[in-house]
């Protein structure tokens, strides 16, 4: 957790520790494999665009207690890989252009997941309002990039293509900005 909070050196960084994570690598014909998290942490630099977030994995619930306990075990194996980080750099930020209409950013970073790494580059939305600024996106990951194992006799019910989505809103005194 530290070293999310140590981004940049603005003492002006901007948190929000009610983040939502959501994924879905559900199959079409088959129970709906989807999970939320609503206790992310992210920080913002806004002087500097640099973003992270860290997700403690076991905060992801499942409409099913049994396919929770069977991300948590056998997929993810949230005892010996406890969170999801993300570190990297909004391209082009400039908080003072913001406005209430959304406009798309390139987020650039690194996302550290069951003890592997990889190179990302995603489309984010981002506005800001008189009270928030409000960063949302969707992407895709594959499980195999990151040695996420899909066993065998799920196979044909779990895809390797994590459909994934994030919003983020930071709190900020408007005076400031």
């Amino acid at each position: 957790m530290l070293s999310i909070a140590s981004i940049g050196h603005s003492q002006e960084k901007m948190i929000d520790k009610a983040g939502i994570i959501a994924f879905e690598a559900s199959v079409p014909s088959f129970e709906e494999v989807k999970a939320t998290n609503n206790s992310v942490t992210f920080v913002l630099n806004p002087t500097t665009g640099e973003i992270a977030s860290l997700a403690l994995m076991k905060g992801f619930q499942f409409k099913v207690a049994l396919m929770e306990e069977h991300f948590n075990e056998n997929f993810i194996e949230s005892d010996q890989y406890p969170k999801a980080i993300f570190k990297g750099k909004i391209e082009g930020f400039d908080m003072n252009s913001l406005t209430a209409n959304p406009k798309d950013f390139v987020i650039k970073g690194t996302l550290e997941l069951h003890g592997k790494s990889k190179n990302i580059s995603v489309i984010a939305k981002i506005r800001k309002t008189s009270l928030v600024c409000i960063i949302s996106s969707k992407f895709s990951v594959n499980a195999s990039d990151f040695n996420i194992a899909i066993p065998a006799v799920v196979k044909d019910k779990v895809t390797n293509k994590i459909n994934v989505e994030i919003i983020s809103v930071f709190k900020y005194n408007a005076a400031k900005q």
